[in-house]
């Protein structure tokens, strides 16, 4: 499987898990008191969690594009690609577990970190392909 379509993939997983877990919220969304409350903590992370699956599908759709039209390879390309991969699996993860137990938001650096690596990887590797057609 080329890095284009693993992305094209991965995009798509995202968009169906963010309609899954919207399903599954929507059922119980207007209970006003449900978890606690439309600002309560765990409710602001189910819903983060939730609109991260779109998020994070479209940068993989967006990788997959610029990689493709762009002919972008090498090592930093590489990088990037697995980089947005773990932000697309640990973001949501990092928000439902938060949700569950607030000690654990102490997990969002590893997402967060990972998303900024991929863009710097693929900004990096753009500029480059600028510099030397």
């Amino acid at each position: 499987m080329t890095t284009e379509a693993l992305h094209i993939l991965a995009g798509w997983i995202g968009v169906f898990l963010g309609v899954l877990t919207g399903a599954v919220f929507g059922l119980a969304f207007h209970k006003e008191n449900w978890l606690g409350g439309y600002n309560s903590w765990t409710r602001r992370m189910l819903r983060l969690g939730h609109i991260s699956f779109f998020g994070i599908a479209f940068l993989n759709f967006m990788f997959s594009i610029t990689t493709g039209l762009e002919a972008l390879h090498g090592t930093l390309i590489q990088i990037g690609s697995i980089l947005f991969l773990v932000g697309a699996a640990t973001m949501p993860t990092a928000c439902f577990l938060s949700a569950w137990k607030k000690q654990l938001k102490g997990l969002f650096p590893i997402p967060v970190a990972s998303i900024c690596g991929a863009l710097v990887c693929v900004i990096t590797s753009i500029l480059q392909t600028l510099k030397n057609p």
